[in-house]
């Protein structure tokens, strides 16, 4: 869990994505989420958690709907949803942390 900390408690916006390979809607945020990625470039990280890789974490987040999206700066939750987001949704929500 400590590098959980590490990933979460930086000054720029995390965008996490909870998601596992056998969830439909998981799999077609992939995508998504490139975009996202290339689109922020530096300005904001986006970090891929396999639920069932990471059953722990996803517990103590009470992780129940997939795929579960939720940013954080400087260590704190800013925004949480889960299913479905569109590329220009996400970007507009990180934007507002950066």
């Amino acid at each position: 869990m400590s590098k959980f900390g590490e990933l979460i408690d930086v000054n720029i916006p995390v965008l996490l994505d909870f998601f596992t390979e056998w969830n439909e809607q998981s799999v077609s945020m992939h995508a998504v989420l490139r975009d996202v990625a290339a689109a922020l470039g530096d300005k904001a990280k986006v970090i891929k958690i396999d639920v069932d890789k990471n059953k722990d974490l996803a517990d103590a987040l009470r992780i129940k709907g997939l795929p579960t999206l939720i940013i954080y700066k400087n260590g704190e939750m800013k925004w949480r949803q889960s299913g479905e987001q569109d590329a220009n949704t996400l970007i507009g929500l990180i934007q507002e942390y950066v």
